[in-house]
């Protein structure tokens, strides 16, 4: 918390998780907006699923000997890619709430890296909230995450070196995206789409402007160093990606049954 603000509550304080146990979640976007399906002619690609693997969460360092009773700690909260990847082509904007003591605890950050770093003393739960494209054809997702300055389970003073880290490792997933979102993003590297049949006609896929691409990425971010490897993300991409081929399986199926009840009726008793 910065200078002047309340002290820390019971409550605040139990609100913090172990951050050396990273957590992993699935965020699904189950309800498509209806204020999307009118004002677009976009077809939805029905029983299909995009899946977007995100981390977010807080660094935060000791001051050391410039640190004062109301500004012990730098911390940056931010939202990443699972694998540093730029996500500026699904999220648009996040919007940070912070402790009502800050000044302009409503921080809005309209592109990426999406983070931002403050100075404080004490922990308090941050609101999240992630708004998409206006293609994407959702409204936006709420997350929630616990500043952590002090480290649990390590003894002995606080180190200005090492910092304490709090990460959260999610899957947001969208169903039945519209066509022109998927065929905007289906070579994304952030993004994990199915593999649709020969049959599925979408809009050309725009040419992405790689510099962007590049600018929006934290493979190069000064904090990198100390990202939480998910291993258990590699796990759950994998079990994604066979999931997204049997889905892609489960279409192509529907559509020949589609197909098949069609066909005139004698046509199928001499097939049979």
């Amino acid at each position: 918390m910065p200078l002047n603000s309340p002290a820390m509550t019971q409550n605040d304080s139990e609100l913090g998780g172990n951050e050396s146990d990273p957590r992993l979640q699935l965020s699904k976007i189950a309800n498509p907006s209806q204020d999307f399906e009118k004002k677009t002619s976009s077809k939805r690609l029905k029983d299909v699923e995009i899946y977007v693997p995100i981390v977010y969460g807080t660094i935060a360092f000791w001051l050391g000997k410039k640190a004062t009773e109301t500004q012990s700690h730098r911390w940056s909260v931010y939202v990443r890619g699972a694998t540093n990847e730029d996500l500026s082509g699904v999220i648009k904007k996040v919007v940070f709430q912070l402790h009502p003591s800050f000044n302009n605890p409503v921080r809005v950050v309209e592109s990426p890296p999406f983070e931002l770093s403050e100075c404080g003393w004490g922990e308090f739960e941050i609101a999240i909230s992630l708004l998409f494209h206006d293609d994407v054809g959702e409204k936006k997702l709420d997350l929630y995450h616990h500043l952590k300055l002090y480290a649990e389970n390590e003894p002995g003073p606080q180190s200005t070196k090492k910092p304490v880290v709090m990460e959260t490792y999610n899957e947001i997933v969208f169903p039945d995206p519209p066509e022109d979102f998927f065929s905007r993003i289906q070579n994304h590297p952030a993004v994990v789409v199915p593999r649709l049949p020969a049959t599925f006609k979408l809009p050309p896929a725009p040419i992405e402007d790689l510099h962007e691409l590049k600018r929006g990425d934290t493979k190069n971010h000064p904090l990198s160093q100390w990202f939480i490897n998910f291993s258990e993300a590699d796990e759950l991409l994998k079990l994604t990606a066979a999931r997204q081929r049997v889905q892609a399986h489960i279409v192509k199926l529907r559509r020949q049954l589609s197909v098949m009840d069609e066909l005139p009726q004698t046509f199928k008793l001499d097939s049979d």
